[in-house]
């Protein structure tokens, strides 16, 4: 059983970010690269997270399209995130994009309060 699960919130078309996907981007993912598709990015995010963490890390995908969860819409009505919603552990983040840096750093952190 994974220690740490990652959720991205977002929506079908959605991109996974708010910065071009192009050569100078920051995310750190290469196999989603050039389509700028959320979908893409959590593909290529669960692959490197599992080579890097292996079962230790779980990662989630939940569409907000048809309908919200009730803790998603709790979470959207209180602090009004950027999509794509980021969760660790059901703790927002404030990382508002798909980026491996950035969500290692979550991970990370989360597997120390273990």
């Amino acid at each position: 059983m994974a220690e740490v699960t990652v959720e991205i919130v977002g929506l079908e078309e959605s991109e996974c970010g708010p910065f071009p996907c192009d050569e100078t981007r920051s995310c750190g993912l290469e196999t989603c690269y050039p389509s700028n598709n959320l979908i893409d990015a959590i593909s290529a995010l669960r692959d490197e997270l599992l080579d890097l963490y292996g079962d230790t890390v779980e990662v989630k995908l939940t569409l907000i399209d048809e309908g919200m969860p009730d803790y998603v819409r709790e979470i959207v009505e209180e602090r009004h995130p950027p999509i794509p919603i980021i969760l660790v552990n059901g703790r927002l983040t404030s990382i508002g994009r798909v980026s491996l840096d950035l969500i290692k750093e979550e991970i990370d952190y989360a597997l120390e309060e273990f």
